[in-house]
């Protein structure tokens, strides 16, 4: 594999669409128009932009990897409406267990999972790697990520 084989399109906010080889990804799947407001308890965001490219412009996608579905900068109204057009959704435990979609898979800290693609048996390993989402301490307020 080389550089030429990858390749990274920004959507907007947190959304990226990850091209490596053959295997698609999608980071945090926000697909609202422009003008909504998320009350995420501390604030309210305002959603200036709308995402560059449509669910439907986007094809087939191997794995969504959602760092976290609580709150709506991350995973908004139409970017939950397309998680069960994805092969997979990686997230959190506590996130798989809220969504409750048949093709999630929660992961814990250090977990590691295969995406491949069974026409060409390419492979890429998705590891869940702990992180803190705020300030240290608000933890147990803001759910994982």
């Amino acid at each position: 594999m080389n550089a030429s084989q990858i390749r990274l399109t920004y959507i907007g906010g947190p959304t990226v669409l990850i091209e490596i080889g053959s295997l698609r990804f999608l980071t945090d799947p926000t697909f609202d128009a422009a003008g909504g407001d998320y009350d995420i308890g501390v604030a309210v965001l305002h959603k200036t932009q709308p995402p560059a490219l449509s669910p439907a412009a986007l094809g087939a996608i191997d794995a969504v990897l959602l760092s976290h579905d609580h709150h709506a900068d991350n995973l908004d109204t139409n970017g939950r409406k397309f998680l069960p057009a994805a092969k997979a959704v990686l997230t959190t435990a506590s996130g798989a267990e809220r969504l409750q979609l048949p093709n999630t898979r929660g992961l814990t800290p250090w977990n590691s999972v295969p995406v491949s693609d069974a026409a060409t048996g390419f492979e890429v390993r998705a590891t869940a790697t702990p992180a803190r989402h705020g300030p240290e301490g608000i933890e147990p307020v803001i759910g994982d990520v």
